[in-house]
């Protein structure tokens, strides 16, 4: 097992050295030579794409596995899936919150602006 590891970070190392991308790299190690490229009619749907691509690859950076590995490999069960699903959301609730309190302060501000702004036309 250790032979494949000390393989596989000298492959890494060496694509690196070639100046391949994350994913180009990835892509290599799991012996993908072609993919597949969409073309979008809707900027948003590109962008929402794009963004899930870029996590995809600080992920693998990270963890330098994907995902899909994690699953394959048993490395985590249905419990540990919905218990991260469970703090994500949690997170997500809290940005949410961080976000209207952060609209409030700009609306608060905008209109003392407003104010001042009116009194000295006054």
């Amino acid at each position: 097992m250790r032979l494949k590891g000390d393989l596989e970070r000298w492959l890494m190392e060496h694509l690196k050295k070639i100046s391949m991308s994350d994913r180009e790299m990835m892509d290599a190690k799991n012996g993908i030579a072609i993919r597949k490229s969409y073309g979008f009619r809707d900027p948003v749907v590109k962008n929402v794409v794009d963004k899930f691509v870029d996590r995809s690859d600080v992920g693998f950076a990270k963890y330098e596995q994907t995902l899909d590995d994690e699953r394959r490999l048993r490395m985590k069960g249905l419990q540990k899936y919905l218990n991260d699903i469970q703090e994500e959301l949690m997170d997500a609730v809290l940005y949410i919150q961080a976000a209207r309190d952060e609209l409030q302060d700009l609306n608060e501000e905008a209109l003392i602006d407003k104010i001042k702004y009116d009194e000295e036309e006054i």
